[in-house]
């Protein structure tokens, strides 16, 4: 086992994919069942006690490879040090509210994180992005972090290319694990691409498949 616990944050930590996430990271499935890790976990002041439930779950799983958790509201002291940051958090959508504005609120929030890991996270961060749109999040959170690489940072947008692959699969009758080499361009939106042309079904070009 090494010695050295990872220092992981994950924003968002008590809503429902950070608290799935959380005891991913904590078993050891998701980064290794040799590397024990620390948990900072972020979250908005009035679900902090919601956060203490989810640690207090943790704390009975007695998982041997957490070393730590440490809960707070403040970036700066959450992302301290850290080597990895998921950043799944994020505002949602409500009923009756225009993009805009949710791109306003987001962009607010994914500053602040940015700047807060530029300032005090480990020289080796690395960065995911999950919160939606993440390409868009991942951007700001980037922008305001220009001395963290910009290689660091990820956004994941798992979903949509799972939901390239499937529907492929359907198109051409492939297995999904005959699809490879596919690409999502633009966001979690109308933007949307998915690169056929790019892709392999069975080891040919998908396009043609």
């Amino acid at each position: 086992m090494s010695a050295s616990p990872l220092k992981v944050a994950v924003t968002g930590a008590a809503g429902q994919i950070g608290y799935s996430l959380l005891f991913r990271l904590a078993s050891g499935s998701l980064l290794g069942p040799d590397r024990p890790i620390e948990l900072r976990l972020l979250e908005i002041e009035p679900a902090l006690k919601a956060l203490e439930g989810v640690v207090m779950e943790l704390d009975d799983c007695a998982f041997p490879l957490l070393a730590g958790v440490q809960i707070g509201a403040d970036p700066n002291k959450i992302f301290d040090g850290v080597n990895l940051a998921l950043l799944v958090g994020a505002r949602p959508r409500t009923k009756g509210m225009e993009r805009g504005d949710l791109l306003e609120a987001n962009g607010a929030i994914f500053t602040a994180q940015g700047k807060a890991l530029n300032s005090v996270a480990a020289a080796d961060v690395r960065v995911g992005v999950t919160g939606n749109p993440a390409n868009t999040n991942a951007l700001i959170a980037m922008t305001n972090a220009p001395d963290i690489p910009r290689e660091r940072f990820t956004a994941l947008t798992r979903l949509d290319h799972n939901r390239a692959i499937s529907q492929l699969a359907a198109k051409t009758g492939a297995a999904v694990t005959d699809i490879k080499k596919m690409t999502i361009w633009g966001n979690h939106s109308a933007t949307q691409y998915p690169d056929v042309f790019h892709a392999e079904v069975s080891g040919k070009n998908a396009a043609e498949a």
